[in-house]
């Protein structure tokens, strides 16, 4: 007889890792998505709120409403005050400036220790504004009402990825997804990658703001192609590459209040905005052939009518909605599903939230909605906003330490291609057997989550209550008979949270 929740879970870890990879097998779904199906596939999880909300306003009033928000969206006051709390004051330009001259003062002393001691100051601002950032982005995807823009707004930062790891990026990267992302991730496409495109994260990532005529960096100009657009086989060769190098050039960062010095001709070439730079001094002005379309050397003027090359050209069009389709059905989509959703991509003009509306109508979405395995960031946050529904957390360092351990971690991704989502990246045994862990700690107690992370804070009493109106609701009907067996053996609560929590049917 098994005597203490933890040896329950872990007695039966090596049933659970077969019981999570395998097919279920509950009774075939009804025509089209369930409610419950439909929350867990585009929202960051079902909750009883959410649920109730989606019931009362009938499906097509919150789909609609779900992919035409208002600009901004205020969240619980608790998870509201905590992000106002953290928001980094003054405009970016003066904050960078700020740090560019810490780490400069820094440099420049000669006493070993004391320049030591600079440089340690100087890493802890990066190191607060990156947990800054962190903290905003946990609590805007556990409690936002806009779910859908909050899960899309992960998606095109994962497709746009930069890390935090490199350069001053910590400082960077919260702004790079609050002003670059999210206010266009249901929006044009091609607004989404000029903003991207602007944002001194992306330049100082994919190294553009080294891109200078003399001295070409391809980087940016091969990932702008590879991965954001038109994607590998889209039809572009190495000299296209070269090509969008060249016009690319001149577009930095500069935190200095003052113009850069120019010719008199060129003064009224110099395109800035906030900390982006377009420096025509650096440009190369010849005249470039991009996908067989010739562009004239103009200056700023070029990058606009490239990004409108790129964003336009049918390979993007198929590769941008083929990602899209992946990421919300979980599984690949069929070629005539991408033919699909890339029509409406040209003809709406690269509209995201009319293709997000195809596809979710599409009846290869009704057939995907509730199988497709979980990646970390959403089996966490489905986690979390199941237990605790609305009621805020005070600390979100436990979340990040959880992503952390599951191999996803926010804006930690290195490379440009960013976190894979497929169900094959994630769901071995050593991942699953990190999970069951993960899901003992959410189902036992508080975990830190109610904590503030202030001095002498002391933890507000808090138990997530998992067997609520939505488990006692559809979420039940939803368990295969082995699962319902295994929950009917738990012998505590926490037992019953962690069993559930590991369970196949929520891992999907």
């Amino acid at each position: 007889m098994v005597k203490s929740g933890r040896r329950a879970v872990f007695g039966s870890a090596s049933i659970w890792i077969v019981l999570a990879t395998a097919p279920l097998t509950a009774a075939p779904a009804p025509p089209g998505p369930s409610d419950l199906a439909l929350l867990d596939a585009l929202t960051w999880g079902a909750s009883p709120t959410s649920f109730s909300a989606l019931r009362a306003q009938g499906r097509e009033a919150w789909l609609s409403a779900q992919l035409h928000p208002a600009a901004t969206m205020t969240l619980p006051h608790g998870a509201q005050s905590q992000i106002e709390d953290a928001q980094p004051k003054g405009p970016l330009i003066e904050r960078i400036a700020a740090l560019d001259a810490q780490a400069k003062a820094a440099n420049a002393l000669t006493d070993p220790d004391a320049k030591k001691a600079a440089l340690a100051t100087y890493q802890g601002a990066l190191n607060d504004a990156l947990r800054q950032s962190v903290a905003a982005t946990i609590l805007r995807a556990l409690y936002a009402p806009d779910q859908v823009r909050e899960r899309m707004t992960w998606f095109w930062f994962n497709r746009f990825n930069v890390h935090q790891g490199k350069a001053n990026l910590r400082a960077l990267v919260g702004d790079y997804l609050d002003t670059a992302i999210r206010p266009h991730a249901l929006g044009r496409f091609r607004d989404l990658l000029g903003a991207t495109l602007e944002h001194p994260a992306m330049l100082r990532y994919l190294d553009n703001a080294e891109n200078a005529v003399g001295r070409i960096n391809e980087n940016y100009a091969r990932e702008l192609m590879e991965l954001h657009t038109l994607g590998v086989g889209g039809g572009y060769s190495q000299h296209d590459v070269e090509e969008l190098a060249r016009i690319l050039t001149g577009a930095c960062i500069d935190a200095r209040p003052e113009n850069p010095k120019v010719k008199p001709e060129l003064q009224d070439r110099i395109v800035r905005r906030g900390l982006f730079l377009f420096n025509p001094a650096r440009h190369d002005d010849g005249d470039k052939v991009l996908l067989g379309h010739t562009i004239r050397g103009r200056g700023f003027d070029e990058i606009g009518e490239a990004l409108d090359i790129l964003s336009r050209h049918p390979a993007t069009a198929r590769n941008v909605t083929r990602a899209m389709a992946g990421y919300l059905m979980g599984r690949p989509p069929s070629d005539a599903l991408v033919e699909r959703l890339a029509e409406i991509y040209q003809r709406r003009d690269g509209d995201i939230a009319a293709i997000l509306d195809a596809l979710i109508h599409a009846p290869e979405f009704a057939d995907a909605a509730g199988k497709g395995f979980k990646d970390p960031v959403r089996y966490v946050f489905s986690a979390l906003r199941l237990a605790y529904d609305d009621r805020v957390i005070r600390n979100t360092a436990p979340v990040q330490g959880w992503l952390n351990r599951l191999g996803e971690g926010l804006f930690n991704r290195s490379t440009p291609d960013g976190y894979p989502l497929d169900a094959a990246a994630w769901n071995g045994p050593g991942q699953l057997t990190t999970r069951f862990e993960i899901a003992r700690q959410i189902g036992s107690g508080p975990s830190g989550l109610f904590k503030p992370a202030l001095p002498d804070a002391v933890e507000e009493p808090a138990f997530p209550l998992l067997q609520n109106a939505l488990y006692f609701g559809p979420l039940a009907a939803t368990l295969t008979a082995q699962t319902k067996m295994a929950l009917s053996r738990a012998v505590s609560p926490q037992d019953w949270n962690t069993l559930f929590l590991s369970s196949p049917e929520f891992m999907q």
